[in-house]
């Protein structure tokens, strides 16, 4: 029931086009997963609750575009974010050098500055890997973020991706007690958009 419902979180996926973002989702929310998951245009939303350490939390998780051509999309969706899950694709190096980019634009449009940073390498079902999982580590670390290794195709991981961030949050009161359990708006921007296809998956 709603009522005993701890507070609503915003969070946010970020990183390159084609790094899994929309698979990683898909496969939280709706436990599924599509080789061929098309690219996601603008934002994709969704909306699931889960119980962290006796606390109960709804998740309002938006799944930015990584395309370039659809950044000037995101910026108003930074605002009130308490937390952001940063995808990289352990078999493209170029995902993982871009993250600074992401942390610059993060820096750029976020307007709370203690909000939680949870850094994924995703698709370690894959043979090809160019990043290894101490450079992930490393990163993180420099980044003060949180840091885990995912598998949106085996599933290895991403539950334990959001579970730890939303953990996280929940430690620091200041992110969401002001906000209550109706903490952010649901309807601005909240629909589906439509979607193109692409992407990729390994």
């Amino acid at each position: 029931m709603e009522s005993d419902v701890l507070t609503t979180l915003k969070i946010l996926i970020i990183g390159e086009s084609g790094v899994g973002k929309s698979s990683l989702l898909l496969r939280f929310v709706d436990n599924t997963f599509d080789n061929d998951q098309p690219a996601t245009i603008g934002v994709d939303f969704k909306v699931k609750t889960i119980t962290v350490d006796g606390n109960k939390a709804k998740l309002a998780i938006w799944d930015t575009a990584g395309q370039e051509r659809f950044r000037t999309l995101t910026p108003s969706y930074y605002r009130n974010a308490q937390g952001v899950i940063l995808v990289y694709d352990v078999a493209k190096k170029d995902t993982f050098m871009r993250l600074e980019n992401w942390l610059n634009e993060l820096a750029t449009f976020a307007n709370r500055n203690n909000l939680v940073k949870m850094l994924v390498g995703n698709k370690i079902d894959c043979t090809d890997r160019e990043v290894t999982r101490d450079e992930g580590l490393r990163f993180a670390r420099r980044h003060h973020m949180l840091f885990i290794e995912a598998s949106a195709k085996t599933n290895e991981g991403v539950k334990t991706a959001f579970e730890e961030l939303v953990e996280k949050i929940i430690q620091t009161p200041g992110l969401w007690e002001a906000a209550g359990p109706d903490g952010i708006a649901l309807s601005s921007g909240g629909q589906q958009q439509p979607q193109a296809s692409g992407g990729c998956s390994c």
